[in-house]
């Protein structure tokens, strides 16, 4: 390695990407090349960025594995950055065991902590924490060990335990303040101020409350009956009822929660879960059995009782009843979540991330960029989907897969 590539790979270890490209800006031989690229990739151009990596790998050649294995693990970094997961994770892995074989357990952290990210965004929380299992702390520079500290607080925080976050959201700030870098620095701060802001509201019949994430923590170990509108379910403490796949028993339920200790009538049940807003005896008849099949999930935590009007929800050893609501709801919140990273998005990346077809989430980006809500850079393939930071609340508990469902 001659001393200029030395000294452009100390300038964007140190996030100085315009020293690096002083250096080497003219040079178009393999180690410039992929230099350049993870430069560009620091100045925000992806698409240059991706380019320049991706002819650093071809001019690195089969007989240099490790550098084209840190070329993969670069070009993978970008494309999470751009959102973009068409691309096969065999390759990332692949390149993560070459680097582990070439003795480079640094980057080959790197790359897993690439994998771990990925499957954060994509909601696969389970595959997320195993990855992060796998890391080997002793080998991680402060700068990786920053990003393996907001990982972990995000797995934490999106399964609402709240201790555990807050202690991984320290070792990050401390790690990222040893590698002085001040975009880690600002991501954890942006992660802190998630505990002080609503990530959700209790909605009773005394009226709706907001809640911060510690609220939401205290209010689902508190032993109440809780019908959580964030992952869709019932539960009380360690008992949980999934209701994800029932959309007609969800509808029902929260509904008798949110009048507890008072009952609803029927044709507001019918209206809420059928839409049906003149009911007849068919309609009686459905909601009928309906309720059966909800006493049947509940029956280990709650009764359903009929009144003369309707139906009132009784819990078994809870204290009271209540609803747990997102900041604000609707079928495209979840997708107004992950676009307010601040990243670009394409349609093919959301439809992965939310589990639907890329048809339904074409539809709803319109819909949403008829109301301003959204914006799309570039056209066909190279499309990308943003949108405005959303303020004055966290979206945790609106990301998908935030929590299990089962």
């Amino acid at each position: 390695m001659d001393s200029l590539i030395a000294a452009s790979a100390r300038a964007l270890a140190a996030g100085d990407a315009l020293g690096a490209l002083k250096r080497i800006a003219l040079r178009g031989d393999p180690p410039a090349l992929a230099l350049r690229g993870i430069a560009m990739a620091q100045l925000g151009d992806y698409v240059r960025s991706r380019e320049l990596l991706r002819r650093a790998a071809r001019a690195f050649g089969a007989h240099e594995e490790l550098a084209r294995a840190r070329c993969v693990v670069a070009e993978a970094e970008v494309a999470l950055a751009m959102r973009d997961f068409g691309g096969s994770p065999r390759a990332l892995a692949a390149a993560s065991t070459a680097l582990e074989a070439h003795g480079d357990l640094r980057n080959a952290m790197q790359a897993r902590l690439i994998a771990t990210r990925r499957l954060l965004l994509l909601g696969r929380l389970a595959e997320a924490a195993a990855m992060l299992d796998s890391l080997d702390a002793a080998v991680l520079t402060p700068a990786l060990a920053a990003v393996a500290g907001l990982s972990a607080a995000e797995l934490a925080l999106r399964s609402l335990r709240i201790g555990p976050a807050r202690a991984a959201l320290a070792r990050a700030h401390e790690a990222a303040s040893r590698a002085r870098v001040p975009a880690l620095l600002a991501e954890v701060a942006r992660a802190q101020a998630a505990f002080e802001i609503p990530a959700a509201r209790r909605i009773g019949a005394g009226g709706e409350q907001s809640l911060s994430l510690d609220g939401v923590a205290r209010l689902l170990a508190s032993g109440d009956l809780v019908v959580d509108a964030c992952r869709r379910g019932v539960g009380v403490g360690a008992h949980w009822c999934s209701l994800a796949r029932r959309p007609v028993l969800f509808a029902l339920a929260r509904a008798l929660a949110q009048a507890w200790p008072g009952g609803v009538d029927r044709e507001v049940l019918i209206a809420g879960a059928f839409g049906f807003r003149d009911p007849d005896e068919t309609h009686r008849a459905r909601l009928r059995v309906e309720i059966g099949r909800l006493r049947a999930l509940l029956k280990e935590i709650a009764t359903v009782d009929a009144t003369t009007r309707g139906f009132v929800l009784q819990p078994l050893a809870a204290r009271a009843a209540a609803v747990l609501a997102p900041p604000f709801e609707g079928e495209q919140a979840s997708l107004v979540a992950l676009l307010s990273d601040g990243a670009p998005w394409s349609t093919s990346a959301l439809a992965l991330a939310l589990g639907a077809s890329q048809r339904t989430v074409q539809r709803a980006l319109a819909e949403l960029e008829g109301q301003g809500r959204v914006r799309a850079l570039g056209r066909a393939r190279a499309q990308r989907w943003l949108a405005p930071p959303l303020v004055g609340f966290t979206t945790i508990l609106l990301l998908p897969a935030a929590l299990p469902s089962e």
